[in-house]
């Protein structure tokens, strides 16, 4: 397989509940064939250890291969970049892919993006998909949101990023935490353009 910009998506996971969406997304990103440059920040290790029974090792390339060998990733399908990775792809508009993910998202996370800061890779990568206009979205924490959230979103929302919380609708009758949370992947794959048959379309068997 070879992969280039046109099929690549980098995936942001942060310190945010919500592990589950992260990874249930990465699974399908990687079984369609997408290539995948992610990025964990400290806190998104504990969360996934704590929601998900997940232990990851602290070096990113063991971090890369346990995730590789976990969703059966094809060789240099999947990139782990750490926060301070300047020369990483991400970094640099001339080489930004076509979206960006960035599911959870944190509070501060969505903050530093709305307020253009660049002191970490993520926030650095978020800002190069803005200023290339392409395909930014972010999956929000869970509720509630202050002022201050809300605020934020919208000034992100009105410069073109999508902002995609985590509501699962219930029409589809899930019966189990893990439908609820193909649920919002779903919704995500189809804001990447990404076909998908985790959930039936509105009006389709």
């Amino acid at each position: 397989m070879i992969w280039d910009r046109k099929n690549t998506v980098t995936l942001a996971v942060t310190g945010a509940s919500g592990a589950a969406y992260g990874l249930r997304l990465l699974e399908q990103l990687i079984a369609a064939d997408i290539r995948v440059w992610m990025m964990l920040s400290d806190a998104a290790r504990i969360v996934m250890e704590m929601e998900m029974g997940l232990s990851l090792p602290q070096s990113a390339d063991e971090t890369r291969k346990l995730l590789t060998e976990r969703y059966g990733a094809k060789e240099g399908q999947l990139s782990l970049f750490g926060r301070g990775e300047w020369t990483a792809p991400v970094a640099s508009g001339s080489n930004a892919p076509y979206a960006m993910v960035v599911c959870p998202c944190s509070m501060g996370t969505l903050s530093a993006i709305a307020h253009g800061s660049s002191d970490q890779l993520l926030e650095r990568a978020a800002d190069v998909m803005i200023k290339e206009n392409r395909k930014l979205i972010l999956v929000p924490r869970e509720t509630p949101y202050s002022a201050i959230h809300l605020e934020n979103m919208l000034k992100l929302s009105r410069i073109g990023v999508t902002i995609l919380p985590p509501n699962p609708g219930f029409y589809n009758r899930p019966e189990t935490i893990g439908d609820l949370v193909d649920f919002v992947v779903a919704r995500v794959l189809d804001q990447l353009g990404v076909e998908q048959s985790l959930m039936p379309r509105w009006g389709e068997e």
